[in-house]
């Protein structure tokens, strides 16, 4: 049952949730029976084991069959995210969920809804834990096909969204990737849930459909019902309900503006990622699987800075062999040849779990055996992992990049267990191919001792996620403390450019590839800082290109000066925000940066 609906809204009611996917969109709401549906738990009799668990497999079987279906029918239009799918159906055959139920049902004798509740919440528990967003996200894929199973088991019948007459904004309390791949854009305008965060399969879904989308509202199917007229604002993060006329002639042409400069885009998806006067800065992409590149193709990426390989380990009920990852690795090096692909080595622990690898349970994970250090310290992952890279560089221009170093000590280990492979490979008689050597820079140690590491490796990474928290000391899951996480705090600035300094002292090329390379925001301020390379979600790549094509170095390095003698984020923020409003008023027309 879905919740009850506020009678009445007031007029220009404004809700703030998640912007998921850019864009503006108008209409009348569709209420989606989404909710999450919940089994009882309740004892069964030894004898009824049996039956309970061919019940529970019919489920999955279902689930299967569908899910098989939805695959089937988006092969032509969304051939580039059927890995969503197969990720879902790899979670159906997975231990963690299918096996660990049936358990239950056996041992604690639980019906089927019962047990499979109590598995769910088990996993959920597990990635709440993690304050990586990626990772944490992946919980929706659980919830997904938790959901799925659930629904079969009680045997409810979803609404099929092919019986909408007119254009709607759908409100639900969640969607899944096989709901939304099943979207009629002609039909369906936006949508909005609940629940939900940005980088769930999802959200980059609707990116990819180019449909606004607004999540994380917590009880927006509370307060709307069916056919009210509402806008949603993608980009900024806001729905407004029942607006005035006043408000709907401001978004109408909010709207017309948005669709222009998105048009506008596509002719940058083939210049070159050079400023006005005439600097080269090379626009990569981040991804996760290699069903990613074809959209990072699309989108003019000129190679791949930064593959996390974890997903290749979160996919499966046991780490993948050797096999499997050069397939995967090799796959990323021949699809975006003659450009590169980097390679981030296994990045897990603390907060970025994966459940199979049964890492120790740490008072202070953060701090502990995570990334290049758990690496080093299970070998038999990390050789395999290794072997598996060298292969693939047959095959294109393949670097591989080892995360969290803080110390030469750290990085000589890895290139001492790399030629102890490379020479493995060559002696079994097994081609192997040349590797650029990166790390990542991401931790204050590394930035201080950035000139003495620069002579070690072929080029820098920065990973601004965790050199911020780690820079300012900030848990950036932690709520109580997520205010002070600011990406344009001046020791962060001053870090940026010292490792900047180090890099270009060195020779080496230096990346940055964490959130911050994607946003339009910090664009200048990272060309200015000297970085040569900025990694993105691939979709950020044309409007970034966008301001840089707009803008010269000489400027971008003005701005940088004159930002670096400002005290304070908040200070340096409000004038970065007044001189790209300034320069750009199309593109950052509101305070929503």
């Amino acid at each position: 049952m879905m919740a009850s609906v506020s009678a009445e809204i007031s007029q220009d009611t404004i809700l703030v949730g998640i912007g998921a996917s850019p864009g503006i969109a108008i209409a009348r709401s569709h209420l989606l029976n989404r909710a999450r549906v919940a089994g009882i738990e309740r004892r069964i009799l030894p004898t009824e084991v049996d039956a309970e668990i061919a019940t529970f497999q019919a489920a999955v079987d279902k689930a299967k069959t569908h899910l098989h279906e939805v695959k089937e029918q988006a092969a032509d239009q969304h051939a580039e995210h059927l890995y969503i799918i197969d990720t879902h159906l790899l979670i159906l055959e997975d231990q963690l969920l299918i096996n660990a139920t049936i358990d239950l049902i056996r041992t604690e004798l639980l019906n089927a809804e019962g047990a499979l509740s109590r598995t769910l919440r088990r996993l959920r528990q597990v990635f709440d834990s993690i304050s990586d967003e990626y990772l944490r996200e992946r919980r929706s894929d659980i919830d997904s096909v938790g959901d799925r199973l659930m629904r079969n088991l009680l045997g409810e019948v979803r609404e099929n969204l092919a019986t909408l007459t007119g254009q709607a904004i759908i409100v639900a309390h969640d969607l899944s990737p096989a709901d939304t791949m099943q979207l009629d854009r002609g039909k369906v305008v936006g949508f909005v849930t609940d629940v939900g965060g940005r980088t769930s399969h999802t959200a980059i879904l609707a990116r990819s459909l180019m449909i606004p989308a607004v999540v994380g509202l917590e009880n927006i199917t509370t307060q709307v019902m069916s056919a009210e007229p509402m806008i949603i604002d993608g980009t900024a993060g806001t729905v407004i309900l029942n607006p005035s006329p006043d408000t709907f002639r401001e978004y109408l042409a909010r709207k017309q503006r948005y669709e222009y400069l998105e048009k506008e885009l596509l002719a940058y998806q083939v210049l070159p990622a050079e400023t006005e006067d005439g600097h080269r800065i090379a626009l990569r992409g981040n991804v996760e699987l290699p069903d990613d590149i074809a959209a990072a193709r699309a989108q003019g990426v000129e190679g791949i800075g930064l593959y996390r390989t974890e997903f290749l380990f979160m996919a499966a009920s046991v780490p993948p062999s050797e096999e499997e990852q050069y397939l995967a690795y090799r796959a990323a090096a021949e699809a975006m040849a003659p450009h590169p692909v980097t390679i981030r080595t296994l990045d897990v622990g603390g907060d970025k779990f994966v459940p199979e690898l049964n890492l120790l349970d740490e008072a202070n994970p953060v701090m502990g055996l995570r990334a290049v250090r758990f690496s080093l310290k299970e070998g038999h992952l990390f050789r395999t992992q290794l072997r598996a890279i060298l292969r693939a560089a047959v095959h294109g221009n393949v670097r591989v990049m080892f995360p969290m170093i803080s110390g030469v000590a750290e990085i000589r280990a890895c290139r001492h267990l790399l030629e102890k492979v490379r020479l493995e490979l060559t002696g079994e008689g097994i081609p192997v191919g040349p590797l650029s050597i990166g790390i990542m820079v991401e931790t204050p140690a590394a930035v201080l001792i950035a000139d003495v590491m620069a002579r070690e490796v072929d080029f820098f990474s920065v990973g601004t996620n965790d050199l911020i928290q780690y820079c300012l000391a900030i848990d950036r899951g932690n709520e109580h403390v997520a205010y002070l996480y600011e990406p344009l705090h001046p020791a962060v600035l001053r870090a940026l450019q010292r490792v900047c300094a180090a890099a270009r002292d060195a020779g080496i090329e230096i990346s940055i590839c964490g959130e911050m390379a994607g946003e339009q925001l910090y664009s200048l301020v990272l060309i200015g800082l000297g970085f040569s390379e900025l990694s993105m979600n691939p979709a950020s790549i044309s409007r970034v290109k966008r301001l840089m094509r707009r803008s010269t170095l000489a400027e971008a390095r003005e701005l940088v000066g004159r930002l670096l003698e400002l005290p304070t984020g908040a200070e340096v923020v409000q004038a970065l925000e007044a001189e790209m409003k300034r320069r750009f008023p199309q593109i950052f027309e509101t305070s929503h940066f």
